[in-house]
């Protein structure tokens, strides 16, 4: 493990690849963020608006009021603050400012033990000033995952929803692969934290696309983002194969399984779909096993969505069991004759067992020309292409690095070597004066100096003097060519790797696969995932009935006349003695209309039956007859059958075929009218079968008292 960076009180010097300097010994003020380009420019995936152009005078040329410009970009502000160090994570670590101050004080901590989750939250709150919560919150997560943070007691169970137990309860620490990729005070760009007393990286030097392999979720102020987690194996596979210049593709693999289709995914950017399903599996005719829960859910949201499906009717189970603890396993428990398949498919229908996930892969970037961070939206396989090649840039600025700190380790033990073999030590006995002692030793080197790769400064002179007689006494001539033996190999090495960067960064994620990939198998199938007609799989267990004279119709009213079994998504029909018709959709309860005629479930490609009907118009008195279609209605409109207001419907029939309608009618007049014929057959044959709008044909002018049917 690299050696840990110093306290900023301690003052010492940066370490090699370090970009500013420690924190001075007083506490500083915090330079303010300024508004980024991205926030006040259009751009091409810019989230936010440009804001509107303020000006600074008000009208008659006085100044504006003092705190207008406060408040002008006031809300700007607060959006870039939110998008870039709340929300969304960076490209190059993947992490939220969170997440990578928490990992950043857990590396600081780290002395291989546990640390409790308290003692944790209190030192990332010195880096972090959003309160315990939010810091809590988000080290539960990432030990949840286990990828970056051992946990070590109740951190809930991502199955079942539990939540953690009390941070003063659980323990936390680094992993090893956390320590592998993410830390090197060498290579980090360090900053002042939020108090500027300490400092904290900008971004950790990730060597692995973090922000793929956890996935992340965040709604920021204009934009949110979505990445959805992938396989570990996977990303290292898909890292060689964009080293190698091979094609690639990825998928993401979910930590509770289930079954995917990514037919629609778009590679993780903004429109895409995925589809996940539970898995299901038929234990026996009464019992059915969720053994995987689709992203997104756990076993006490999807027991909810089951058990309200079925107090709603669209689907029928006798109660349902959960025995989750290290692996899924809901029981659900079926009445005597259900169909186990057609309960699947509703359950997956109606309830929490099929989920849709709409990924937007959105991360923060650092803009090369600019060297300011703005929020962008990418592919997932250009995520990984862009992390791929941070990866190698990191690995050759490490071997440089390390070759550096060879060739000057090199450089003082040849100098330590020559300074004691040739007894120059001795030429200072008789020096009095500092500069003498450095001049005696300057001209002892001084035949030895084409031995060397570089000239020798007073800095090196001077390390000389502060070797130790002891030391000299000890000296050891083949040790110490042994070890020179071994820094030119290692040189030797570095060199080698720098040359064929490509290949070392290709043996680096290899190395990964092979320490860190084993019990990393892809827990989520994907198949295609056919839609399913609702209307075609809900079973007809509702019972509808109908009370005629209020006008109500409604669902397990035993009290009032049975009409049919049916679902409920069906659509009901009823027509009305006063000639209106209205369709409306079944429920506990609803108002159709007065003195229903006739109620039945309305088709849902529209109705094809044939109906003859007499009616007594409202307007001239007269009766007429008509036979006619409904076809297509609307829900919860009312539909006229007879054109004025106050007509009555004297005679109704339906018939499945135009051939069983009615040919003729027995038509029985009003005695108080002054026809003197009363009884009367009337032929229907001629009227044509039309639609519902049609008026239809004269039977009498006299008020109708009764209507039969002849035939």
């Amino acid at each position: 493990m690299a050696k840990k960076t110093p306290k900023s009180s301690d003052q010492p010097e940066l370490p090699l690849g370090d970009t500013e300097a420690p924190a001075p010994a007083k506490a500083a003020k915090p330079a303010e963020r300024p508004v980024p380009k991205w926030a006040t420019a259009p751009a091409t995936e810019s989230a936010l608006p440009p804001p509107p152009a303020a000006t600074s005078k008000v009208k008659g040329g006085q100044d504006e009021a003092p705190l207008a410009k406060a408040y002008r970009g006031w809300f700007l502000e607060y959006a870039s603050y939110v998008i870039l160090d709340r929300a969304v994570p960076h490209l190059d670590d993947g992490l939220k400012p969170v997440q990578r101050r928490i990992l950043h004080t857990l590396w600081e901590m780290d002395d291989g033990r546990f640390h409790k989750v308290a003692n944790v939250v209190g030192a990332a709150m010195r880096y972090h000033p959003h309160g315990d919560a939010s810091i809590g919150a988000a080290l539960v997560g990432m030990g949840q995952r286990g990828f970056l943070v051992e946990p070590q007691g109740n951190f809930g169970n991502l199955y079942t929803g539990d939540e953690a137990a009390a941070p003063r309860y659980i323990e936390a620490r680094l992993t090893p692969f956390a320590r592998d990729v993410l830390f090197n005070p060498k290579t980090t760009v360090w900053q002042l934290s939020y108090d500027g007393r300490n400092r904290e990286p900008v971004t950790l030097p990730a060597k692995f696309p973090l922000v793929l392999l956890d996935g992340a979720e965040g709604i920021a102020v204009g934009l949110s983002t979505k990445i959805l987690p992938h396989n570990f194996n996977d990303l290292c596979r898909a890292s060689i194969n964009h080293l190698q210049g091979k094609t690639f593709r990825i998928y993401p693999d979910f930590p509770t399984a289930g079954i995917a289709d990514f037919s629609e995914y778009n590679d993780g950017e903004r429109g895409g779909k995925v589809k996940i399903r539970a898995k299901i599996e038929v234990r026996s005719k009464q019992i059915l096993a969720i053994t995987e829960l689709p992203f997104g859910t756990n076993t006490e949201t999807l027991i909810e969505s089951i058990l309200g499906a079925n107090a709603k009717g669209k689907i029928k189970v006798k109660h349902v069991d959960d025995n989750t603890a290290d692996q899924v396993e809901i029981l659900v428990h079926l009445p005597a004759g259900a169909d186990p398949e057609q309960i699947i498919q509703q359950l997956y229908v109606f309830t929490g067992c099929q989920q849709n996930l709409s990924p937007a892969a959105c991360v923060i970037v650092r803009d090369t020309k600019t060297g300011l961070d703005k929020p962008e939206f990418l592919g997932v396989r250009e995520i990984l292409k862009r992390s791929a090649d941070r990866t190698v840039a990191l690995l050759k600025q490490e071997l440089e690095i390390r070759l550096g700190e060879l060739d000057q380790q090199w450089h003082w033990d040849s100098l330590e070597r020559i300074f004691i073999e040739e007894r120059i030590y001795r030429n200072i006995e008789k020096s009095k004066t500092w500069e003498s002692v450095l001049a005696e030793i300057h001209a002892g080197l001084k035949p030895f100096l084409k031995q060397l790769r570089r000239a020798v400064t007073d800095e090196d002179v001077v390390r000389l003097t502060e070797i130790r007689i002891k030391r000299i006494s000890a000296y050891n001539r083949f040790q110490a060519e042994e070890a020179m033996k071994k820094i030119d190999a290692e040189m030797k090495e570095v060199k080698a790797n720098l040359k064929n960067l490509t290949a070392y960064a290709i043996q680096w994620f290899e190395t990964l696969a092979e320490k860190y990939g084993k019990g990393h198998k892809r827990r989520t199938t994907y198949d295609e995932i056919e839609q399913i007609n609702a209307s075609e799989v809900i079973s007809a267990n509702q019972r509808l009935y109908v009370n005629r004279e209020e006008g109500f119709i409604g669902l397990n009213w035993r009290q009032h006349e049975f009409v049919t079994e049916c679902t409920i998504l069906d659509s009901v029909m009823c027509l009305m003695a006063d000639g209106s018709l209205k369709v409306s959709k079944v429920a506990d309860k609803s108002f159709m209309g007065r003195d229903i005629l006739h109620c039945a479930v309305f088709p849902k490609d529209g109705d094809i039956h044939f109906y003859t009907m007499v009616y007594q118009d409202g307007e001239s008195g007269k009766a007429f007859a008509k036979r006619f279609q409904i076809g297509g209605l609307s829900r919860d409109k009312l539909y006229p059958l007879a054109k004025a207001e106050g007509s009555r419907v004297v005679f109704l029939e339906v018939s499945k075929t135009e051939k069983e309608m009615p040919k003729k009618l027995f038509i029985a007049l009003d005695g108080r009218s002054g026809a003197r014929v009363r009884e009367l057959e009337f032929d229907l044959t001629p009227i044509p079968v039309s639609s519902r709008s049609a008026k239809g044909l004269t039977v009498t002018k006299w008020p109708v008292k009764e209507v039969k049917r002849v035939d």
